[in-house]
């Protein structure tokens, strides 16, 4: 199946499935006490480093830095388990709601897609 160097042999390809399956968290932040462009940064990169510290996890900021007091931050995962995936993203949002009532925000609404849908 696999040749020396580890790699799948061009005969083998056909006869191998994998099964991948892919989480995103959206979330919706309020950060009432952010006074400028400066405090919703901090907030927003403390979140996105802990989650990638923490998790084995993409995290990007989907919207554009215009309003001070709100962000929406995506995050993905892939595993071959969607069980796995729906516990880690369970997790991830528990996470994101202690990091973010630390730096006095608040998720305001989040939800998680999964694909391939069932």
């Amino acid at each position: 199946m696999n040749d020396a160097r580890g790699t799948l042999a061009a005969d083998d390809a056909d006869a191998v499935s994998f099964s991948m399956h892919l989480a995103v968290l959206t979330l919706e932040l309020k950060l009432e006490y952010a006074r400028s462009l400066k405090d919703r940064r901090q907030c927003v990169r403390s979140l996105k480093d802990s989650l990638r510290h923490g998790f084995n996890v993409s995290v990007a900021e989907l919207d554009e830095a215009v309003v001070w007091q709100r962000a929406t931050v995506g995050i993905a995962a892939v595993s071959a388990s969607r069980d796995y995936l729906r516990g880690q993203m369970r997790q991830v949002e528990e996470t994101c709601i202690r990091i973010a009532e630390t730096h006095g925000a608040q998720v305001s609404d989040s939800f998680v897609e999964f694909f391939p849908e069932e």
